[in-house]
């Protein structure tokens, strides 16, 4: 690949994407088709041929996979599943088998085999057992149901996908050799890879990133170089790249940085995936009428497979009538990642081009539909409910918030010596406040002090909008801001408080300022409270000069000096 045609195909990639993006963005479509449908508008085989090889972006796009699966792997938390309901452990556990075999039934009746070396029924089969993250996140953010009980158990259910996901990216190189002791021996090959960077995180990255987090800036590079770093290895043991970056998150999940690394991360996969979804979009041919027909009856086939499995099992489970729909109307579609399961189909030779085109128009036409049927599921589950109810099926609904994790509803945003304070005075008055308080910052010490003494502590840069996003400033009913901009780095009290305003609009904004004009500024632009050091500083410093004509005993004697000397702060 030459670089003068490279650069040009990249160009006119982003461009269709962006275009088509808008259009997607205003009749309220996934992203994915938009990038998907600009690759076939660029693309030889369907449209203008701008771009007249796929492989001009292809190998550059690939990169994008292996970002998506190492953010994957970031935000697969292992401790939060071992200590996972009943409710999310049984039906994650057990929804992609149950969609799995329900395919495979179904598709082996209408005629899909493996034959020849061909394994169309598998790849078929799994791609429509997992849902979308990318699209159930995005639309149940908007609907501000990710923290209610439904919200909850579907994003639970997609964790253990990525786990089933895992597991089937471990067999996949072998499937064209499908005996027991291959498969064994690549599953094995991948638990080797993931133990050994275990056992890197349980001795040497700690100190790594301890040494480096307080460079938020140079996190993102070590972040990276670790993740290509485990992808390589695991080609060296013969497992696929994209199984080595999905290891290399898994092993920094349990770290304290990882929502920020994904924070960071997540702005350069989505440029790499749009790469990888366009150059998908070229391989397509011209959709016959067998191919749209087969995917619109693989559509329907997700949707009926959700109800069975989800539905099936949160009523077994005594969830209620309403989280069992509602979890699987959120759940009603096919995963991207199917789309990289199936490109490495592809490139094994383990499937045809045409088993592709069955997959891409099946996540079109679910995402599409899913996308609107998400929108309106209270309304669909008031009607199904009316039904089921007329047909004489009891209901006993658990209520939506019992169960509900505690919320934090208090966000301190960076800890500087103010904070430090505060925290003290909670301390010493008991103030019942601290069990409502999660405190976002980037120094590991200042991290370690904090949890010590009991308080919900998280390693975040506060100058990315994502990282608050991630860490569920959504929740807050308060945040407070008690750094100065002259201490920021990469924003400021106005940055914080619009991206407050934009992810929490109800919560009420304290932030701090140097100058009066500024703090003026701050009120006009919506702030609740600003604090002026200087203001109660004077305050009390006119209160103290007014004694000062009546002291007689020297300051090392007073009050307060004792009181400074017993004061034990985390920021003294």
């Amino acid at each position: 690949m030459h670089h003068d045609e490279l650069l040009p195909a990249i160009a006119i990639s982003v461009i269709a994407a962006t275009a088509l993006g808008f259009i997607a963005k205003a009749v309220r479509l996934p992203l994915l088709i938009a990038y998907i449908l600009a690759g076939i508008v660029v693309g030889p085989k369907v449209g203008f041929g701008w771009v007249q090889s796929e492989a001009q972006i292809q190998s550059i796009s690939e990169i994008g996979l292996i970002l998506l699966l190492f953010i994957i792997g970031l935000e697969i938390d292992l401790k939060k599943l071992f200590r996972a309901g009943k409710a999310v452990s049984i039906t994650g556990l057990l929804q992609a088998p149950i969609c799995f075999a329900i395919a495979w039934g179904v598709l082996w009746l209408a005629g899909f085999e493996n034959h020849n070396g061909k394994y169309e029924l598998v790849y078929l089969s799994f791609g429509l057992a997992i849902s979308s993250t990318m699209i159930v996140v995005k639309a149940l953010y908007e609907k501000h149901e990710l923290d209610t009980l439904a919200g909850r158990i579907t994003l639970g259910v997609l964790v253990f996908q990525d786990i089933w996901a895992i597991i089937f990216l471990a067999i996949q190189p072998n499937l064209l050799n499908p005996e027991l002791l291959s498969l064994l021996g690549s599953f094995a090959k991948g638990v080797g890879l993931v133990v050994f960077c275990l056992l890197l995180n349980k001795f040497v990255l700690p100190q790594l990133f301890n040494t480096i987090a307080k460079l938020p800036e140079f996190m993102l590079i070590v972040s990276l170089a670790w993740c290509f770093l485990v992808a390589s290895l695991a080609t060296l043991a013969g497992l696929s790249k994209e199984m080595g970056a999905l290891i290399a998150g898994l092993s920094l999940s349990t770290f304290p940085y990882n929502l920020d690394v994904i924070a960071k991360v997540i702005n350069i996969r989505d440029f790499f995936i749009m790469l990888f979804l366009v150059a998908l979009g070229m391989q397509i041919p011209m959709p016959t009428w067998t191919v749209l027909s087969v995917a619109l009856g693989l559509s329907m086939l997700v949707v009926a497979s959700r109800f069975l499995s989800v539905w099936t099992l949160l009523t077994a489970l005594q969830q209620g009538r309403r989280v069992g729909i509602i979890c699987s109307i959120n759940l009603s579609q096919i995963s991207e990642f199917a789309l990289v399961v199936g490109s490495i189909g592809l490139a094994y030779e383990h499937i045809e081009a045409e088993t592709v085109s069955y997959i891409v128009f099946t996540l079109v036409f679910t995402a599409v539909l899913s996308t609107y049927l998400i929108v309106s599921s209270h309304e669909i589950f008031l009607k199904l409910n009316q039904w089921l109810t007329a047909a004489g099926l009891k209901e006993s609904v658990e209520q939506e918030g019992s169960g509900k994790d505690e919320e934090k509803t208090v966000f301190i945003l960076g800890f500087f010596k103010f904070a430090s304070s505060l925290i003290y005075e909670i301390e010493q008055q008991q103030n019942p406040l601290k069990s409502h308080i999660r405190i976002i910052d980037f120094n590991p010490t200042v991290i370690q002090a904090l949890r010590q003494k009991g308080y919900d502590t998280q390693y975040g840069d506060i100058a990315h909008i994502e990282t608050l996003h991630h860490l569920g400033i959504h929740n807050a009913q308060v945040v407070i801001s008690t750094v100065p901009d002259s201490l920021l780095k990469g924003t400021s009290n106005m940055n914080i408080l619009k991206a407050v305003q934009q992810h929490a609009p109800k919560a009420k904004v304290i932030v701090i300022s140097e100058d009066i004009t500024y703090a003026v500024q701050l009120y006009n632009a919506g702030a609740d409270y600003v604090l002026i050091p200087r203001l109660r500083v004077a305050q009390q410093l006119l209160e103290v000069i007014e004694k000062s004509f009546d002291w007689t005993q020297p300051g090392s004697s007073t009050e307060s000096y004792k009181e400074l000397q017993a004061r034990k702060e985390i920021l003294s």
